[in-house]
């Protein structure tokens, strides 16, 4: 009877330790708070692919930059010193230039069509750019449509921009389409920049509401204008040799885990799009929620003739026709 006791507790023992053996353990990182869209966004897709490997794999989720910012992140997965990441697309084209196009200003008419467009031909073919560079795209995610926020003054219309000193992503289309609007930019890793304007270094910066929100930037801005001038996805990526190495059931595991996760993440989106003027109000910040957008696109005539040369009219026109 000692003997079957002993072999059972050494049996259990073997088993938990060779199944501890074959867990395969990957980190994934964000910018943001845990409490935020994106880190919905990783902590779903974290436990479905647990859930769908049955524990052969675990994600380790990093929140609030604390493994860098979103380029050192993106960069860490494209070197294969980080398994995975999850991103908004201002550093992407630094690493996949094909990805540019989508931060054209006033591209996306609101999120159903910027949704449509990602989940479509042109986002799933756009997945397809990221192979050649060290990565695999699992599933395109959303930031927001961004607005501007600043502690000078209401911003009204374009003019109001001028000489405001605002950190910008490090994204080339973002740059460019600022200083058109006589910004004076400052490209800035997200984890430095409530700091920034804590400081006065910078005057703004433009966020989705998730963003602004979730980094208490209410905290150190004082004026908010629903601008929405560029909508800004976001994507789960992950390290192509790391994703290669899977079997075929387990990279399917991995894609459906990251679907799940974008739809807990425009969930989220949905629902702080639908309460973050008032709780932003609330919290002594003033908006201003009625621009009319025609002058902020007519102001950027030049800068939109510019990005046609670059991008083709047409590439741009499927984006904005889609249906």
């Amino acid at each position: 009877m000692k003997f079957t006791k002993l072999f059972a507790v050494l049996s259990a023992g073997l088993l938990a330790s060779s199944l501890a053996a074959a867990q395969t353990t990957m980190k994934i990182s964000i910018s943001t708070s845990q409490n935020s869209h994106q880190g919905i966004a990783i902590d779903t897709f974290a436990k479905e692919v647990e859930k769908r490997t049955n524990g052969r794999y675990k994600v380790q989720t990093f929140y609030n930059g604390s493994l860098g910012g979103e380029r050192e992140s993106i960069e860490a997965v494209q070197l294969g010193t980080q398994e995975l990441a999850f991103s908004s697309t201002g550093p992407v084209p630094n690493f996949v230039p094909e990805t540019k196009i989508l931060d054209v200003p006033f591209l996306f008419r609101d999120k159903a069509h910027a949704r449509a467009v990602l989940d479509g031909p042109i986002g799933q073919e756009m997945l397809q750019k990221f192979e050649s560079k060290g990565f695999k795209a699992l599933a395109w995610a959303e930031n927001g449509f961004r607005h501007m926020t600043n502690s000078k003054r209401s911003v009204n219309a374009p003019e109001d921009l001028k000489g405001l000193k605002m950190r910008t992503m490090e994204n080339p289309v973002h740059i460019a389409a600022y200083k058109g609007f006589g910004i004076i930019t400052t490209p800035m890793a997200f984890p430095e920049v409530f700091t920034a304007l804590q400081q006065g270094t910078v005057d703004g910066q433009e966020n989705p509401l998730s963003v602004i929100i979730s980094a208490k930037f209410d905290q150190v801005q004082k004026h908010l204008s629903l601008t929405g001038h560029v909508y800004s996805p976001a994507i789960f990526v992950m390290n192509k040799a790391a994703f290669d190495k899977l079997s075929a059931a387990d990279k399917q595991a991995f894609i459906d885990a990251a679907k799940e996760g974008t739809k807990a993440n425009r969930a989220r989106v949905d629902e702080d799009d639908a309460k973050g003027v008032a709780d932003l109000r609330a919290k002594g910040m003033t908006v201003v929620d009625n621009l009319d957008k025609t002058k902020f696109v007519k102001a950027l005539a030049p800068v939109n003739a510019e990005f046609e040369k670059q991008f083709g009219k047409a590439a741009l026109d499927k984006i904005r026709n889609h249906k």
